[in-house]
């Protein structure tokens, strides 16, 4: 399925410098809907994205949270869909990847938001021979998106802003491409597109609308998606250190995990009691 993303779905991203105080999150409700990200949330970051390891909790505990929310739990990622499978094989998760440009539904169906193209192919080799001009650079090709990683050259961050900024400010690339910077990485992507909208449109469709939506996250690119959570009366936690709009605080991914299981014990001591 193809959709077109309209410009007025579009999360704006705040200012983060009038950040409010940060806490603890309260424990989830069986009436929440849970949206989290992978990459520095569920997982700890590696050098390369395919070398993530997956701790065994995560898996397990990941389809028992869907059962007690009915199903609302969706993670929100700049993986493709079909790599973020990957590193959860067997669970078919709702998923939103590439920053919501392709988005799977509670139901299985699968939307593509078409995007302009214009300037993809330039985009491509440019970067190809960029990265391959300088060790430590991986680009990784998603096929509607692109980011270049340079955790392993750290020195090279400001090279890598300069020479990106430079190319979007081409001609021959659309104006509708713009760059998302993240930890350790730059990326391309097509603009109107963002962890916001996808949550937007999550909220929208069952089993996640009429709930309370909980989104967590540890990077810039997660700034849209707690603001459209705010937005809807939810939850925002941010993972980690650094100014944010996100309302509560887990000070590392190693914390992400027990606060799920404390919140999973929870819902299935409110199941009991409501029984």
């Amino acid at each position: 399925m193809v959709d077109r993303a309209p410009r007025k779905a579009r999360v704006a991203l705040p200012d983060l410098r009038r950040a409010p105080r940060r806490g603890r999150p309260p424990a989830l409700t069986s009436r929440c809907a849970l949206f989290l990200d992978i990459d520095g949330t569920l997982l700890d970051f590696a050098p390369t994205p395919d070398r993530v390891s997956v701790h065994p909790d995560v898996t397990a505990m990941l389809p028992e949270i869907g059962r007690r929310l009915d199903g609302a739990l969706a993670l929100i990622t700049g993986r493709a869909i079909a790599d973020a499978d990957r590193l959860f094989p067997g669970l078919c998760l709702s998923i939103a990847g590439q920053h919501g440009l392709e988005r799977r539904a509670a139901d299985g169906s699968v939307h593509r938001h078409e995007a302009s193209m214009r300037g993809i192919e330039r985009l491509r080799r440019e970067l190809k021979r960029f990265a391959a001009r300088h060790e430590g650079l991986l680009l990784e090709d998603k096929g509607a998106t692109f980011a270049l990683h340079y955790r392993l050259a750290p020195g090279l961050a400001a090279h890598v802003h300069r020479t990106l900024h430079a190319l979007l400010a081409t001609a021959a690339v659309s104006a509708e491409w713009r760059l998302q910077p993240g930890k350790g990485i730059l990326e391309i992507k097509p603009d109107g597109r963002d962890k916001g909208t996808a949550i937007l449109e999550y909220m929208g469709e069952p089993p996640f609308a009429g709930r309370l939506p909980v989104f967590i996250g540890d990077d810039l690119t997660d700034e849209y998606g707690f603001v459209a959570a705010t937005h809807l009366g939810g939850w925002a936690v941010k993972v980690g250190r650094g100014p944010t709009r996100a309302r509560y605080r887990l000070p590392d991914v190693a914390s992400v995990r027990p606060w799920l299981g404390t919140a999973l014990h929870a819902a299935a001591r409110a199941d009991v009691s409501a029984s």
